[in-house]
């Protein structure tokens, strides 16, 4: 019995794959001499975007575990970057704020990110932008719709 398999050539998730372990990469080169990662950077903006996110909000929105988001996040008070209340407000929730130290390294780091940003869409036309962006939010819903459909 003979199974077809993925030909990568022509897979549209290996070429997303692909797009995503590059735009990675590219991120952490201009991060690094900042000091940060990119789930550094995603947690800085995350806070400074969504103030008063949860330890699991922030962790979903790096795309990292709550444990992983954690250990940061007591990083990043250590060393300046955020506060968070010694006592929870509700429940076991300490959303994190960001410190002054954290918003102008954030700012840094906003601009080298958009620089790769610039970068990937080198070439592309406004339309072909939008179209792309376009594209890639319905198969993220096509995705999540599939995720909860099996859900029930």
């Amino acid at each position: 019995m003979s199974q077809e398999g993925i030909h990568l050539e022509t897979s549209l998730g290996y070429l997303l794959k692909q797009a995503s372990s590059e735009l990675r990469a590219a991120m952490e080169a201009v991060l690094r001499p900042l000091g940060m990662t990119v789930t550094h950077y995603s947690c800085l903006e995350l806070l400074a975007q969504r103030p008063g996110l949860s330890n699991s909000e922030l962790a979903r929105g790096a795309f990292v575990t709550r444990q992983s988001m954690n250990v940061l996040l007591q990083a990043l008070e250590r060393d300046g970057y955020v506060t968070r209340p010694t006592e929870a407000r509700v429940g076991r929730v300490s959303p994190a704020q960001l410190t002054p130290r954290g918003r102008q390294s954030l700012e840094q780091a906003s601009a080298a990110v958009r620089s790769v940003e610039v970068q990937m869409l080198g070439g592309m036309t406004p339309e072909e932008q939008a179209t792309a962006h376009h594209v890639l939010n319905r198969m993220i819903r096509a995705l999540r719709n599939a995720d909860e459909d099996s859900l029930e």
